[in-house]
């Protein structure tokens, strides 16, 4: 077993926002970005936490990202929002975007945002769940496609064309527990493959293909022009572009190219239809029903979305979030180029009140 590196949210939170600090990042700016890449490993899915700061830091020093842009409103409606993000911080830029959404939806019951010129956004979850505890159901999607170049291939095809696509749906159920689906339109996000790679482990078969075609579960095969398969064949595909065109709202295509991707938000005031503490415990008793179902051979126990991100929480906030070596010498190095301290003795009070730690 590959060596570990254990922390606690606390800290990990702390040395992140020092690290974006110093790379010129606003300190409100590096807090949001922080608090949402901590949650990425918090809720289990590492593939979109602090693995990911290297690449962030490159993109500000390569001049790719501006660390202190803030989203702007391009133009808006009642129930509608076009975002600007100036290549912002794609967190600190969703989150925001979310923000407004939400409000509009409090006060139209409905709002649909497009974002646009903004980096990375990562765990697409994180916005849903926001929604969540506003009273409101979230979506959230984020792709792109073009036939000449993408990660994914489309259903049928040799050559990849698309990205992983992902989208993102959070139900409120009244607990701290909400419904929440978030996954790539793909058979593995491009951040599970680095995450594999990190801990040198293979991938399930039937998730990727090598240059030539073939299908493999070597990460080595990926990074050396390899591709992913679209997860259920046709009907995985078919979300894909689906989700290609709703980034297209944003005006983000190209018809020469034929490109089309960005970033596409909704929030739907759950009030305007039923009342919300009632719709909670019928959802919450809906998903309990399910839970009763009894469980195939093989199977524990039968879950319902969101069980899993609750459960890594609750395990993680009390043992910590551990980090393979590989990433953490990566971070290490970056924390050392930038004179950040990755001591636990450099861990600030207001995070550790925040993580209760």
């Amino acid at each position: 077993m590959p060596e570990s590196h254990n922390f606690q949210a606390s800290h990990l939170h702390s040395i992140v926002r020092r690290l974006f600090v110093a790379a010129g990042t606003p300190l409100h700016i590096a807090q949001d970005v922080a608090e949402i890449l901590v949650n990425a490993n918090l809720a289990g899915h590492d593939s979109h936490g602090v693995l990911r700061i290297p690449g962030y830091l490159q993109g500000i020093e390569s001049g790719g990202l501006n660390p202190s842009a803030e989203p702007l409103i391009k133009k808006e409606t009642d129930t509608t929002l076009i975002v600007n993000g100036g290549s912002c911080l794609g967190h600190f830029a969703a989150r925001q975007a979310m923000k407004w959404t939400i409000a509009k939806a409090k006060k139209a019951n409905l709002c649909g945002l497009t974002l646009a010129s903004t980096g990375h956004i990562g765990r697409l979850g994180e916005y849903v769940e926001a929604a969540t505890r506003e009273g409101c159901i979230g979506i959230v999607t984020t792709g792109g496609g073009c036939g000449q170049a993408g990660a994914v291939v489309p259903f049928g095809g040799a050559k990849g064309g698309l990205g992983t696509n992902p989208i993102a749906v959070g139900v409120p159920t009244g607990d701290d527990s909400p419904f929440i689906i978030d996954y790539a339109t793909s058979m593995v996000a491009e951040g599970k493959i680095q995450v594999a790679r990190s801990k040198g482990t293979d991938l399930p078969e039937g998730s990727i293909l090598d240059k030539h075609g073939n299908p493999s579960v070597k990460t080595a095969d990926f990074y050396d022009g390899g591709s992913i398969l679209p997860f259920g064949t046709h009907k995985g595909y078919a979300l894909s572009l689906l989700v290609c065109a709703l980034g297209g709202l944003s005006g983000n295509f190209n018809i020469e190219k034929g490109s089309m991707g960005g970033y596409f938000m909704q929030a739907i005031n759950i009030e305007a239809y039923t009342p919300l503490e009632e719709y909670q415990r019928g959802v919450r008793a809906f998903l309990d029903g399910m839970k009763r179902t009894p469980p195939a051979p093989g199977f524990d126990e039968v879950l319902v979305p969101g069980d899993f991100e609750h459960r890594a929480r609750t395990q993680r906030l009390v043992h910590g979030i551990d980090l393979p070596d590989t990433i953490y010498r990566q971070i290490s190095q970056c924390a050392e180029k930038l004179n950040v301290s990755m001591d636990d003795d450099a861990t600030e009070e207001v995070d550790r009140q925040f993580y209760k730690t």
